[in-house]
């Protein structure tokens, strides 16, 4: 069974002193209009590197009119070196009534966050699985089609299928967490472990399915046919799992 630990990394004193250096003139210029904030994303989980990734921040209010705007937009401060903090503002409502448009980013963040400071917004937040099965649906099936669209174009450049995959990677360890949900089980915080228990639920080749996973995070440098193999084997599996998905019953 997972602990906490395992589902969620817990950010060094550097990280959390950065981010709660940078709220102090946030909060202060909200006001009564503050209502929490919490660090979420890449910074909760293994490989955070605060030199190439940004500490994400989300900060919860009671409103954000043009008033609360503009005295944010004059406290924010400045950045000039790592780790930079990425900021995002939203009010109480909007995620409330955003569960059915967003529902793999907020069940992300329920699942996986550390509050700096606040309220507890999102202990009672409920998101549909539903919901969570027709965006990862949706979002799987749109990027096979991109993975699909550059092999064809750039199939003789292997750096370019190389760079496809590495992007792509961030995006697939978020609906890999999904469709783990979906099957009731827990996500770990280790990449690596949640691709691996989706390919063994949905009887997919674990190696294929990692093989964006390997190009983001391996130093290892690979010939033009080694990125040919990993990429064709990467699609392979994204499009069988695809298949899976849609025979899924929730």
């Amino acid at each position: 069974m997972l602990t906490q630990d395992d589902m969620r990394i817990e950010p060094s004193d550097l990280i959390l002193e950065a981010a709660r250096r940078w709220l102090t003139p946030v909060r202060a210029a909200l006001g009564d209009e503050f209502l929490a904030a919490y660090l979420t994303g890449s910074v909760l989980t293994q490989g955070f590197d605060p030199k190439h990734s940004h500490i994400n921040v989300l900060v919860v209010t009671r409103a954000l009119g043009t008033p609360a705007l503009d005295a944010l937009a004059r406290a924010l401060p400045t950045q000039k070196k790592p780790p930079l903090v990425e900021p995002l503002f939203l009010t109480r409502e909007q995620i409330e009534t955003s569960l059915d448009v967003f529902p793999v980013e907020w069940v992300e963040i329920k699942e996986r966050h550390l509050r700096l400071e606040g309220d507890d917004v999102f202990g009672a937040l409920d998101v549909p699985r539903t919901y969570l099965r027709l965006q990862c649906e949706h979002e799987l099936r749109g990027k096979h089609i991109q993975l699909r669209q550059a092999y064809l174009l750039h199939h003789a450049d292997t750096q370019v299928l190389a760079r496809t995959l590495r992007a792509s990677a961030s995006g697939y360890a978020t609906l890999f967490r999904t469709l783990l949900r979906l099957r009731g089980e827990p996500t770990p915080a280790d990449a690596t472990r949640v691709i691996q228990r989706v390919a063994d639920l949905y009887r997919l080749d674990g190696q294929g399915l990692l093989s964006a996973h390997i190009f983001r995070y391996s130093t290892q440098r690979y010939r033009a046919e080694e990125v040919l193999a990993l990429y064709r084997r990467f699609l392979t599996e994204v499009e069988r799992l695809i298949h899976a998905l849609n025979e899924l019953k929730l």
